[in-house]
């Protein structure tokens, strides 16, 4: 079998940041999948799963109901190797046109105080699987550290 093209970036060069992961066209018209890199792979510890759970629930809540890119956000999840998630958007895009969206994102989940949405029994599958305090501290040093002082580097994949 051919190796999917997410599994031919070097890992072991990838920064922190936002990259364009793929671009498909369907019904005629471009998505383009983001990677939101938020932990450097196999260089330092991945996304804690109830940090990243509770991330997935405030940032898909936030991007659809952001006034500007609501009609455009088709899906926000979390990877398996927990060291980010992605974005799926409607449109051709760059990486540098969703870095003001991701900063208002990771503000909006550094701040939230209240219940996380979403996550009641009826609601979600894995209801107890959530960590405000931590995901407010993943998104706060993602915002800062990275979105914040946002480089190439840190918007195109390193060959």
């Amino acid at each position: 079998m051919n190796k999917i093209p997410s599994f031919t970036i070097n890992h072991e060069k990838l920064l922190r940041g936002i990259y364009v992961s793929r671009k498909d066209e369907v019904g005629g018209e471009v998505v383009t999948t983001f990677d939101i890199r938020m932990k450097e792979p196999n260089r330092e510890p991945a996304l804690h799963p109830g940090a990243i759970h509770t991330i997935e629930h405030l940032a898909a809540t936030f991007l659809r109901n952001d006034a500007a890119w609501k009609d455009r956000v088709i899906y926000w999840g979390p990877m398996g190797c927990l060291t980010g998630n992605y974005l799926l958007l409607r449109g051709d895009l760059e990486s540098r046109d969703i870095v003001e969206l991701m900063k208002r994102t990771f503000s909006f989940i550094a701040a939230f105080d209240g219940e996380i949405p979403g996550a009641a029994p009826k609601d979600c599958g894995n209801w107890l699987l959530h960590d405000l305090p931590m995901a407010r501290w993943e998104a706060r040093k993602f915002l800062t550290e990275v979105l914040e002082q946002i480089t190439d580097a840190n918007l195109v994949y390193p060959v």
